[in-house]
């Protein structure tokens, strides 16, 4: 692994010379897979995203953790080392590697074949005025798949449980949370109907723009011949709805300054 000096941080006269080692932080984690054991099939939710980690000895922990606020520093108690860990982000607050940052995959167990890896989520909660553009996100949770040909997940950062064709990995829909999910739904019955829940929760490492929740969502799947969903759902309530309709407002806002400087340029002309 590649080292740099451990510039622009804290480091004690003991730490002179430490290496930040640069690492990807990601592959399958804490959400574990979902298989479709009729088909042979796994799906996985993956990140992708570089971390820098800098050792220190142990001694020096409490002065690390005092100095750093709000980063992960580790003791790792009964380790000559204690860690400290941290995403390497651009100025705007996303990671700094090219993305996708987080994907939804198929392998089939039988051809040891990828079916398809396909970006989960946006940066609707990381770019600046919520611009949604689909490079995935940095996931730590997992997804469901059903009997039916869906796959539920809501691992992404931001504000959406998914559903997503089993076979081709196509985005079929999406569902609007409070916040976050970050977690792996659940699929139930009841009296006839089927519903998907997930606790829409955040995560307390997640960038200060992805919000925090305490919630609850379930949506209940619809039943033939009912209405779809709403021209709310469709527009403003999905990925990239909020930021559109902000920059119409500030279009409409615009157009209205400069209509109204022009009529007071036009009395002024004329008196």
């Amino acid at each position: 692994m590649a080292g740099s000096r451990n510039e622009g941080l804290y480091t004690p006269p003991s730490l002179q010379g430490t290496l930040i080692f640069p690492f990807t932080g990601g592959g399958i984690n804490w959400g574990g897979v979902a298989v479709d054991a009729a088909n042979g099939i796994v799906y996985a939710n993956t990140s992708r995203a570089v971390h820098r980690v800098t050792l220190f000895p142990a001694g020096d922990f409490e002065a690390m953790k005092a100095a750093h606020p709000g980063k992960e520093v580790a003791p790792q108690t009964g380790a000559p080392f204690g860690m400290m860990r941290e995403t390497v982000l651009s100025p705007l607050g996303m990671p700094c590697n090219a993305p996708p940052w987080g994907t939804l995959t198929a392998l089939d167990l039988k051809t040891r074949r990828v079916l398809f890896d396909v970006p989960l989520g946006t940066t609707e909660a990381l770019a600046p005025l919520g611009l949604a553009l689909p490079f995935g996100t940095p996931v730590v949770a997992g997804p469901i798949v059903t009997a039916g040909g869906l796959v539920f997940d809501g691992a992404a950062m931001d504000q959406y449980l998914r559903a997503f064709d089993a076979r081709t990995g196509a985005e079929l829909w999406q569902g609007r949370l409070p916040a976050p999910g970050v977690a792996t739904p659940m699929t139930y019955e009841w009296q006839g109907s089927q519903y998907v829940v997930i606790a829409a929760g955040g995560h307390s490492e997640a960038p200060a723009s992805v919000p925090h929740g305490d919630a609850i969502v379930a949506f209940r799947l619809p039943h033939p011949g009912e209405a779809g969903p709403t021209l709310w759902s469709r527009t403003i309530d999905r990925p990239g709805g909020r930021f559109w309709a902000r920059m119409a407002g500030f279009a409409a806002a615009f157009g209205l300054i400069v209509f109204a400087w022009r009529r007071f340029r036009r009395r002024r002309t004329r008196g």
